[in-house]
């Protein structure tokens, strides 16, 4: 199906750090990322979100011109390659290794001085960071001796021991377990308090919804929403679910009821009584409609309000030819 790009205002290009204009990059007839425009402001948590294949990866690796665009412009940092400001960019890559016979603060220096730290400066830096997110016991180890998850955590912060302003981190929580998981959105949070700005790219949308302030929602290597969560969640309706035997047709006459329908219920085990999906805009209380129940004798069993999800915009905008990839 034809899919049709979704766009929030865009920010002003004086506080932009990335750029990407009309990109495409193409594989003989195959079409990796289609003419896929951006900005991405100073100081925001940015996500890159679609299902595995969806050219994510691509598009992170011609913004740091691993490999170049078939045409298209891309910024950053104000210069036209990233190159010119390697020592402003960390990068942490899909495919993740280390050297394994280095100990683990040592590594950490040895990636800081790389970007250009001082030796004494990326040693401190690299105890400091280990301290902060539970890692100082591992410090003096081996990384052969490190679990999957802890390997992983030492190259993220290995790939941003030297602060740098631009933080790009793809599939950072894969393999990663629950707590994992939460020291590294710490980092990633205190990163972003600290006026750096950060892109991660991932397929599972319970990451972004917590941490990010913008998305860029990508499927089959375009573009098919850029904006804020609370943006993308607007592009469909919120959801009430009323269980009631009683005639609700008179709620259609609610400003902001967009449509009722019939369900099926939820439980299928007990004698139910007729279930309703409402579907509201962002103008209606959905307590409004629970008042007007009451002052109208509708007697409820059951009501529910639900916010959509990312995993619900995402389904929305494209389409079911893309179900096979939903996220967990």
């Amino acid at each position: 199906m034809d899919h049709v790009a979704v766009n929030a205002i865009p920010c002003a290009e004086i506080d932009s750090v990335l750029s990407l204009q009309n990109v495409i990059k193409t594989y003989g007839d195959f079409t990796a990322v289609d003419d896929i425009s951006l900005s991405i402001p100073k100081g925001s948590i940015y996500g890159f979100l679609g299902p595995n294949g969806a050219g994510k990866t691509t598009t992170i690796r011609m913004i740091l011109e691993i490999i170049k665009p078939t045409s298209g412009n891309i910024s950053v940092l104000g210069h036209p390659s990233a190159l010119d400001v390697r020592n402003r960019v960390g990068y942490l890559p899909e495919e993740k290794g280390l050297y394994k016979k280095m100990k683990v603060w040592a590594l950490i220096q040895y990636f800081a001085m790389l970007k250009g730290m001082k030796k004494q400066d990326a040693k401190e830096q690299a105890w400091h960071l280990l301290e902060k997110y539970g890692l100082k016991d591992f410090a003096e180890s081996k990384v052969e001796s490190l679990s999957k998850g802890m390997g992983q955590k030492v190259q993220v912060l290995s790939a941003v021991a030297h602060e740098p302003e631009l933080v790009i981190l793809d599939e950072p929580f894969s393999g990663l377990d629950p707590v994992n998981q939460s020291v590294l959105e710490e980092l990633i949070t205190d990163m972003a308090d600290n006026g750096q700005t950060v892109i991660f790219s991932t397929h599972v949308m319970q990451h972004a919804e917590r941490l990010c302030d913008h998305i860029l929602l990508i499927a089959k290597g375009r573009k098919v929403f850029d904006g804020t969560v609370a943006e993308a969640k607007a592009t469909i309706p919120r959801r009430v679910t009323l269980e009631t035997s009683d005639d609700i047709a008179s709620l259609n006459s609610l400003d902001g009821v967009a449509e009722i329908i019939q369900v099926e219920p939820s439980d299928t085990t007990e004698q139910n009584k007729p279930q309703w999906q409402l579907q509201i805009s962002e103008q209606l209380n959905p307590q409004d409609i629970l008042r007007t129940c009451f002052e109208r004798n509708i007697s409820l069993s059951r009501f529910e309000f639900t916010e959509p999800s990312l995993h619900d915009v995402f389904v929305h905008l494209v389409g079911d030819d893309a179900r096979e990839h939903a996220f967990r």
